[in-house]
């Protein structure tokens, strides 16, 4: 009982939390991760009474699974992006843009940490600076997605980011696999090709059979049903077992192999609507059919951010120091590849801005490393924490005005939704 009213509260909480940003022009995400930051287990949370926000963040992570739908229902419709007649515009843009702006923003932190790690030594140990350069290089699509929605932005810069975001995950996969291994490696003074290599690869194309196969079989088993209803159903059913099965792992030899549920679920969506007649219609209403879901998504993000980061100077000076590289190799990062691929100039502008928000795929990432990694794991895992807290919180409004100041939201949607 208690686990469901902290439940209703998050999405109570998450609702009542956007009439009083939206008086600011905020956007409802920002709203949602805020209402998650006082319900959390720094805030409210600490008060502990039952029912009232969450007590600790082993509570927040018994809600695990809902987070784990829900952003496969927004990975599922960022896959809709690759629509072929879409492609046939953005496509190559979109693979240059999402190559050259995630290998950039890498080697901005790479440099930058490097070069404090002439500073302070060991206190900031070369296998973090090389793990930290790898995590810059994830955005997070839950973010941009919503923020899309929500204003119902449209235009050349919408058109490129979507692609973008979606190719972000697979180039970041293989850039982190890269780094981490050799990271790993210093650590160890060996080199396992097949973990650094072969692995990421691996997964990588795992990932994307996987979800092209469930897609195809969505598409066929949809014919069978005439009711929008049930063809609804059907596809938030593909979409929970699609999540389910992005969570087996395998090991081959000393290397353990798995899948991007990421990738699995915008393949799920590649494929169906690109054979299914009626993807478009039915995309729409999955959409509207999940939509307090994903703002429980966004509320629990909020609650599983651990405010505690700022008390430590030392994490606080290298975030800082993380998120200013990060940000401009993001930007400049998309500014070069927009120009070698003939972008209008407000998208070479705004794009790398609205590139900033990072979140579950980077703490993902982070995890991998505190448990492989000791106390240079413990670091790199508060630092990316730290700059996940700060993204999550003003990225939001970041994208917005991105998305306004290229004209891809009107004046009237922005009123329309406050």
């Amino acid at each position: 009982m208690l686990m469901l009213t902290s439940i209703a509260l998050a999405l109570l909480a998450g609702l009542l939390m956007t009439r009083v940003m939206n008086r600011f022009h905020l956007p409802d995400v920002t709203a949602y991760l805020l209402a998650g930051v006082i319900l959390g287990p720094c805030l409210l949370g600490r008060i502990g009474l039952p029912g009232l926000g969450f007590a600790s963040f082993e509570q927040v992570k018994l809600l695990q699974p809902i987070s784990d739908v829900a952003l496969g229902f927004i990975a599922f419709a960022i896959g809709s992006e690759f629509r072929l007649s879409h492609l046939r515009q953005t496509g190559g843009a979109a693979v240059t843009v999402g190559i050259i702006q995630a290998v950039v923003a890498t080697v901005f932190v790479d440099l930058s940490l490097l070069g404090l790690h002439m500073v302070l030594g060991d206190k900031l140990p070369i296998p973090a600076v090389i793990t930290l350069g790898a995590i810059a290089a994830a955005t997070a699509p839950a973010a941009t997605l919503m923020v899309v929605r929500q204003y119902k932005a449209k235009g050349p810069l919408t058109d490129l980011l979507l692609p973008v975001v979606a190719l972000d995950d697979a180039v970041g996969l293989i850039i982190f696999a890269i780094s981490f291994g050799a990271a790993q490696a210093m650590e160890a003074s060996t080199i396992n090709l097949v973990a650094v290599l072969v692995a990421p690869l691996l997964e990588i194309a795992l990932s994307l059979v996987l979800g092209a196969f469930l897609g195809w079989c969505l598409s066929l088993l949809e014919g069978l049903f005439h009711s929008n209803r049930n063809r609804v159903a059907l596809i938030a059913g593909f979409i929970i077992l699609a999540v389910a099965l992005s969570m087996i792992k395998f090991e081959i030899g000393e290397t353990e192999i798995g899948f991007s549920s990421l990738l699995v679920l915008m393949m799920l969506g590649t494929v169906f609507c690109n054979i299914c007649p009626l993807s478009e219609d039915l995309m729409n209403r999955a959409d509207k059919w999940s939509a307090p879901l994903l703002t429980l998504f966004f509320v629990l993000s909020g609650a599983a951010l651990d405010l505690g980061v700022f008390a430590d100077a030392a994490i606080v000076g290298v975030g800082i120091l993380y998120i200013v590289a990060r940000s401009l190799g993001k930007y400049t990062g998309s500014a070069l590849s927009c120009t070698l691929s003939h972008q209008p100039g407000n998208v070479k502008k705004y794009l790398g801005i609205t590139l900033l928000p990072q979140a579950g795929v980077a703490l993902g990432m982070s995890s991998q490393v505190g448990a492989a990694m000791g106390e240079t794991g413990a670091m790199v895992r508060s630092i990316v924490l730290f700059g996940v807290l700060i993204y999550e919180l003003v990225g939001p409004s970041l994208t917005k005005w991105a998305l306004t100041k290229a004209g891809d939201i009107q004046p009237k949607e922005t009123a329309q939704n406050v």
